[in-house]
C-alpha cells in the first residue's frame, strides 16, 4: 500500500495520526517463511505477520534516558524484583515465524540485573502520579507544531476538534476483516487513558493488579526514573524472557501456546472479530495470572507489549553480529524505520492479548515490534530493571 493511500471515510485525525503514516501493519518478508510451509497447521503463505508495526501517536518532544544507579548483588533483591544472572546467549529469530529484523542470529553478553517480577500495575503507576502530579501523553492535548515534525512535508493540519487528548483503543469489528488495515480495529478515542482504558466513563477494570496501559515510552521512562530504575534494553529483555533456556521459542519452552495448560494471555478465535476467551481473559489480565518462566518472571509473553529502552532500526542486528559477541548492547544511536522514516520509534517486546499464531505470534522470545515513542495504546505497558553491581 502506498504510504499516502487513505480511506476517505476515516476522520481527519486518522489521516494525520493513522492512515498517512502507513499503518498497514503488515510485512510479508519473513526470513524463514516459505510459501505453503506450515507451522501448527497454519499455512504460512496465508499469514501476514501483521504485528510488524503498531499505530503511532506522533507528538511531544523527547526526554533524556534516565537509568537506575545499580544495586550490589550483596544486598537483598529489591522488593518485587527478580535477580537475572546475566550471561551469553544467541539472540534473534527462533522459528518459522522469525521476521527479517530478527536476523542475523548473533551472540550477546548481558551483565546481571534485577527485573520487575511483573508488569507495572495500575496501583503502582497511580502511586507515581499521586506523588508527582505527572500527566501522561494520552492525557495531554496534542501540539500541532510538534506533530508536524514527524510527518511528511505538506501534511495538512487536521481540524481543531481532532487535536484533543486521546489514545488508541482496540474496538473489534463485528465481522472478519483483512489484516492489512489496522484502522479496522484500532480507534482514536478522545478521553481514553490509563485511567479510562476504553474511553470516558470506563475504569481500569476495577483491578489495581492489572498492568497499566495507554502509557507512552516517555511515560514509562518517567515512572522508571521516579522509582530509581530504568527500562530494560532489548537484549536484557530477551535474555530474561528466555528464562535460562537455550534457544527456546517461547518463555515457557517450545510447546505451542494453545497446546497443554494455559500459558499466557493471547487471542483465541478469529482475529480481530471473535475472541473465544479460552484463556479466561478476553482483554488484559491481572498480572501473575499465568505461570512464571524459569527466572520467576510473569507475563513475559502476551497480555501487554512492554517498552524497551532501545531505539528501533531493522538493520541493528546486522551491526551487532560484526562484534562477535556484543557486550551489553544499548540499541542503535538513532532510530530509523524505512516503512515510516519520519517517525522515531522504540522497541516493544512480549506480545499482547491481541496476539495469536493466526495473526502475529508476537509472544515469541525473539519477536520484535516497533512503535512511536510518544504513543500509548490499550495493550502497551512496561516493566523496569536495575543493574546488579558486582
Amino acid at each position: 500500500m502506498n504510504r499516502f493511500n487513505i480511506q476517505t471515510t476515516l476522520p481527519v485525525v486518522f489521516f494525520v495520526l493513522f492512515s498517512v503514516l502507513n499503518f498497514t501493519g503488515c510485512r510479508q518478508d519473513s526470513k524463514n517463511a516459505v510459501s505453503k510451509k506450515t507451522e501448527h497447521g497454519v499455512a504460512m503463505d496465508s499469514i501476514q505477520a501483521c504485528c510488524a508495526a503498531l499505530p503511532d501517536r506522533p507528538y511531544l518532544s523527547g526526554i533524556p534516558d534516565k537509568t537506575g544507579t545499580g544495586v550490589s548483588r550483596g544486598h537483598a533483591t529489591p522488593e518485587g524484583m527478580v535477580y537475572i544472572p546475566g550471561g551469553i546467549f544467541v539472540m534473534g529469530g527462533d522459528s518459522v515465524w522469525g521476521q527479517t529484523d530478527e536476523f542475523p542470529l548473533h551472540k550477546v553478553q548481558v551483565s546481571p540485573f534485577y527485573m520487575d517480577r511483573h508488569e507495572v500495575t495500575n496501583a503502582q503507576f497511580g502511586e507515581f502520579v499521586e506523588a508527582t502530579g505527572y500527566v501522561t501523553t494520552a492525557e495531554r492535548k496534542p501540539d500541532w507544531e510538534e506533530i508536524r515534525k514527524q510527518l511528511p512535508p505538506g501534511t495538512p493540519r487536521p481540524d481543531e476538534e481532532f487535536l484533543t487528548a486521546a489514545s488508541l483503543v482496540f474496538v473489534p469489528p463485528d465481522h472478519p476483516v483483512p489484516f492489512n488495515n489496522v484502522a479496522a480495529w484500532w480507534k482514536w478515542v478522545p478521553g481514553a487513558s490509563w485511567r479510562h482504558p476504553h474511553g470516558p466513563g470506563s475504569s481500569t477494570g476495577g483491578s489495581p493488579d492489572e498492568p497499566v496501559v495507554h502509557v507512552s515510552w516517555e511515560d514509562a521512562a518517567a515512572y522508571a526514573a521516579w522509582a530509581g530504575k530504568r527500562l530494560p534494553t532489548e537484549a536484557e529483555w530477551e535474555f530474561a524472557s528466555r528464562g535460562g533456556q537455550e534457544r527456546s521459542v517461547y518463555s515457557w519452552g517450545n510447546q505451542p501456546i494453545n497446546e497443554g495448560a494455559l500459558k499466557a494471555n493471547s487471542w483465541q478465535g478469529n482475529f480481530p472479530n471473535e475472541n473465544t476467551g479460552e484463556d479466561n481473559f478476553p482483554r488484559v489480565a491481572p498480572v501473575m495470572s499465568y505461570p512464571p518462566n524459569g527466572y520467576g518472571l510473569y507475563d513475559m509473553a502476551g497480555n501487554i507489549w512492554e517498552w524497551c529502552s532501545d531505539w528501533y532500526r531493522p538493520d541493528y542486528y546486522a551491526e551487532l553480529s560484526k562484534q562477535g559477541t556484543a557486550i551489553d548492547p544499548q540499541g542503535p544511536d538513532e532510530p530509523y524505520d524505512p516503512m515510516e522514516p519520519y517517525i522515531e520509534k522504540r522497541v516493544v517486546r512480549g506480545g499482547s492479548f491481541l496476539c495469536s499464531d493466526q495473526y502475529c505470534s508476537g509472544f515469541r522470545n525473539a519477536a520484535r515490534m516497533k512503535t512511536s515513542w510518544d504513543t500509548g495504546l490499550e495493550h502497551t505497558g512496561f516493566r523496569c530493571v536495575i543493574p546488579a553491581g558486582k
